[in-house]
């Protein structure tokens, strides 16, 4: 086990852009942490964060395709895992079973069963892991959640979230095609059925349902719907989910749809979230207020929160946009906090973790459980857009016998979960 103030060992498995924001973020922001590998199985990904370590570390890191070479080596204490979303659960699990810690990109996991299996493999095995909902370590997030315990808000009646972003570009079907010089899609695949090469599935995994639960919602809704769930006290899995949408802008063939409605029945009141990728007039907290002391325009927030007391509305937003209170017939601001972008408190507390052996802040239950109603959002979507229900004790689908279906993944023998 590491000890406080030794050295720290990563590995960087999947060397996209997310991964490698992530890696470098790390090394830049904690003390005394060095990378001994970059595990990518595509040649054309990891030449730019593997030269970037090199610099800051005065030696290259290795580059391997095999996350195994990672697991099997005694020196490296933690991974960050920032593959394509299929690939999360079994990474996280092996590499818990081999004794790392682990940071894990959203969303963490695509079944139920693969979200048990993560956290059995990080209890059973003593592993810190670390969910990528970075929202979780920002001061204006642990200050939101407090003002709402406090009762300030009064009591929740509803909240609502969303995820509005701007529009995608049209999309076309490639032909199957030749395994590009330096891929090993056997590898890439991994768990998922073995096909045929094809650059829409490779480059737009996130088209998908074998590989995400869509770039929208998976890819982002994930962050909001986590930190709506922190704010409000992190309550357990809902006990019905509806969602309806489909495909708005462009009629092609992609399996995600572009516009989700969903309703979360909480028990004692409702969340709604609000997922798409057609508003070009919706946009992000701007660059210029995640690392000030502004908020930002809530009406056309793509990612704001909105929490509805019987004393007043709060609107929160991600990215470091901090939240405001509004209370009274005038509308007037009651409470406030300011936010900043939280990506490198998050990364510092990933391994301040792996050396205090502490929880972290963004757990693997919590991570699961944010991934988990974003699943059952696109498992309501997928049988129909029919309601389910859900057994908030088990966890197991009810009423709804197609979801309950597809929600059980078919792996690759080889990589079975067991």
């Amino acid at each position: 086990m590491t000890k406080a103030n030794d050295k720290v060992i990563l590995a960087l498995i999947g060397a996209g852009g997310r991964g490698s924001q992530v890696i470098l973020s790390i090394v830049h922001s904690a003390a005394n942490v060095e990378v001994k590998y970059v595990c990518e199985v595509d040649a054309q990904r990891g030449g730019n964060v593997i030269q970037e370590l090199s610099k800051l570390q005065g030696y290259e890191p290795k580059r391997v395709a095999d996350m195994r070479q990672v697991f099997d080596d005694k020196d490296v204490d933690g991974v960050v895992i920032a593959t394509p979303e299929h690939w999360h659960a079994p990474a996280t699990i092996w590499a818990c079973e081999a004794g790392k810690d682990v940071y894990v990109e959203k969303n963490v996991c695509l079944t139920m069963d693969e979200g048990r299996k993560m956290i059995e493999a990080a209890t059973q095995n003593k592993r810190v892991v670390q969910c990528g909902t970075q929202n979780r370590s920002g001061d204006y997030a642990f200050a939101a959640r407090d003002y709402i315990a406090s009762g300030e808000l009064g009591a929740i009646v509803t909240v609502k979230t969303y995820c509005m972003l701007p529009g995608t570009r049209e999309w076309i079907l490639k032909e199957d095609s030749p395994v590009p010089e330096g891929l090993d899609w056997d590898r890439w695949l991994g768990p998922a059925e073995k096909v045929p090469y094809n650059v829409s599935r490779h480059r737009g995994w996130y088209d998908w349902w074998a590989y995400s639960g869509g770039a929208a919602m998976s890819g982002d809704a994930s962050h909001v719907i986590d930190l709506a769930r922190m704010a409000v006290g992190d309550p357990g899995l809902p006990q019905a989910v509806f969602c309806a949408g489909g495909r708005v802008i462009f009629k092609d063939k992609r399996e995600i749809p572009d516009n989700q409605t969903v309703v979360f029945d909480m028990g004692t009141y409702p969340m709604t979230l609000e997922s798409s990728q057609y508003g070009n007039y919706m946009t992000k907290t701007p660059q210029e207020i995640r690392f000030s002391d502004r908020f930002p325009e809530w009406r056309n927030n793509a990612t704001r929160i909105e929490i509805y007391g019987t004393k007043g509305v709060m609107f929160l937003g991600r990215h470091g946009g901090g939240w405001q209170v509004f209370g009274s017939r005038k509308f007037e601001e009651i409470a406030k906090g300011i936010g900043y972008f939280p990506d490198e408190p998050h990364h510092r507390n990933f391994i301040d973790c792996i050396r205090s052996r502490k929880m972290p802040n963004a757990p693997i239950e919590q991570g699961v459980l944010s991934a988990t109603m974003v699943n059952l959002a696109n498992l309501s979507y997928r049988s129909g857009k029919k309601w389910l229900g859900v057994d908030v004790v088990t966890g197991e689908i009810t009423g709804n016998d197609e979801a309950a279906k597809l929600d059980k993944r078919i792996y690759r023998e080889e990589y079975k979960l067991g």
